[in-house]
């Protein structure tokens, strides 16, 4: 059967009704990828390789690339926390990531694949040793994968700026391709 982005179109709505400041489909095209990025997550992050959705267990910019070849469309959307409401709408959104993203695979996008923003934090400590104990919720970020997150969010009409100080809004973004 072939989709519509009419069809689509829930899943913008489903991610507005959650919390999201702004979603949109994109064209897959839109996303960018770059080796310096996951520069940024290894002098920058403080949850460096301390996590199995942060590099290294994630794939590397090159491999992301190859991932996106693979998808025409993707959900893109933003939300905005301050400071303090910071862990409670990032944990939602988070959720909202694999919520998202199984309703896309439960519609018949079988490639449905979500992206979250910074590291995962559903648990204190990760088991680096084993297996992840929320496979079914915990997804890597953007980042991790060496997208361009900033150059993404322009592609497809997302104003995002650096957030500059700790105690004004930041905004986030997330993405789920599609097919």
């Amino acid at each position: 059967m072939k989709r519509t982005g009419i069809e689509l179109e829930k899943y913008v709505a489903q991610a507005l009704a959650a919390g999201a400041a702004e979603a949109k489909i994109v064209p897959a095209t839109n996303i960018r990828t770059a080796e310096w990025v996951r520069l940024k997550c290894q002098f920058g992050c403080d949850g460096f390789a301390k996590g199995l959705c942060c590099p290294p267990r994630t794939p590397t910019p090159e491999q992301m690339k190859r991932v996106l070849a693979d998808y025409r469309r993707a959900l893109i959307y933003s939300y905005v926390c301050t400071p303090s409401d910071y862990r409670t709408k990032r944990r939602r959104m988070r959720r909202l990531v694999t919520e998202l993203e199984r309703a896309a695979f439960l519609d018949g996008h079988y490639k449905a694949f979500g992206l979250g923003d910074g590291p995962c934090r559903f648990c204190r400590d990760c088991n680096l040793a084993g297996d992840c104990r929320h496979s079914e919720k915990a997804r890597p970020s953007m980042e991790s994968c060496g997208i361009d997150v900033y150059a993404t969010a322009r592609n497809s009409g997302i104003k995002l700026e650096v957030a500059t100080r700790r105690d004004g809004p930041s905004k986030h973004i997330n993405l789920i391709l599609l097919d």
